[in-house]
């Protein structure tokens, strides 16, 4: 193989990293771009919300892969359980933490910037909440229950693990789904509706209070689903959503706050510019450069690149 070739072979290999980890990136970001377009508010308790569908998938999977390695149907099997338990986590805690720290101050017309304090109040505490429930715990990483030496298929050369794949393509097909049910069906026109003209929407027979709970629950499952997701590879622990958290944020505003093929494009963006940073410089430059694309493309444009906001229609 030439050097030519092998720096192209190279090349995909991180760029398909890149997907797989922009993914998470853009599941987690969709639930700060939902919040934000309902409430104009940023949901800094977010990142909990992801820890939680880690822990849960975390605990549940573990017990089903004591044995080892699984593989074939039972892999697949375990998968969506993990998944739908992250999911059903996430939009659990997700759906307490809107009744607990939103819905008083909303109906009691406090300013934003309480609603600011509460939220990292509550972020706060789910994670030391978290680091007492479960510091007990041995092995704080979700079993390997694929056999990630062999490759699923290669690309110009570059080896596809099974894993990656599948992230990527749940991924991908969750945010087409979150796309489709925002834009195509009678929900999705509430929540367009609310975060348009909340006064209006309500005068018009949409109940405010159960839109915005099911927005809340809606990016809860995301971000636990991706929680389980960033757990097969990486360790589940209290302090897990904090930096994915700022970087799925970022990822938020780079694609345009308050829009969902934003959060997508710019999760997707995130992910490969951090990989591919790492790849040619050092891996310690990885964190730096999300956050020098974020203030690049704020700087030239600030509402991010896509820019419109949840209300209007795709």
């Amino acid at each position: 193989m030439s050097a030519s070739q092998s720096v192209g072979q190279e090349f995909v290999q991180y760029l398909i990293l890149g997907l797989e980890q922009g993914s998470i990136y853009a599941l987690i970001a969709l639930g700060y771009t939902l919040v934000y377009g309902v409430l104009q508010l940023i949901n800094f308790a977010h990142s909990e919300v992801f820890m939680a569908g880690g822990f849960g998938s975390l605990l549940v999977v573990n017990q089903l892969t004591k044995s080892g390695h699984t593989s074939g149907l039972d892999a697949v099997l375990v998968m969506i359980v993990g998944g739908l338990t992250g999911a059903v986590c996430g939009a659990a805690v997700a759906f307490a933490l809107e009744k607990v720290a939103y819905k008083t101050l909303r109906r009691s017309r406090a300013p934003k910037l309480a609603f600011l304090i509460s939220a990292i109040g509550a972020s706060l505490f789910l994670s030391n909440l978290a680091g007492k429930l479960f510091n007990h715990i041995q092995n704080n990483q979700i079993n390997n229950f694929f056999n990630e030496d062999k490759a699923l298929f290669s690309i110009a050369g570059a080896k596809v693990q099974l894993l990656q794949a599948i992230i990527i393509v749940v991924a991908l097909v969750t945010m087409v789904f979150l796309d489709t049910l925002v834009n195509r069906t009678k929900l999705g026109r509430s929540v367009r509706a609310v975060a348009e003209d909340a006064p209006t929407a309500a005068l018009m027979g949409i109940d405010i209070d159960k839109t915005i709970s099911r927005t809340f629950v809606i990016g809860g499952a995301l971000a636990g689903m991706a929680g389980f997701m960033f757990g097969l590879y990486s360790t589940v622990f209290y302090l897990m959503g904090f930096t994915p958290g700022v970087k799925a944020f970022a990822a938020a505003v780079l694609g345009g706050i308050g829009n969902i093929r934003g959060a997508m494009i710019g999760g997707l963006i995130l992910g490969e510019v951090e990989v591919m940073v790492g790849w040619l410089t050092d891996p310690k430059w990885e964190d730096i450069s999300s956050f020098i694309v974020l203030v690049l493309i704020l700087l030239v444009r600030p509402t991010g690149i896509l820019g419109e906001r949840l209300g209007r229609a795709a």
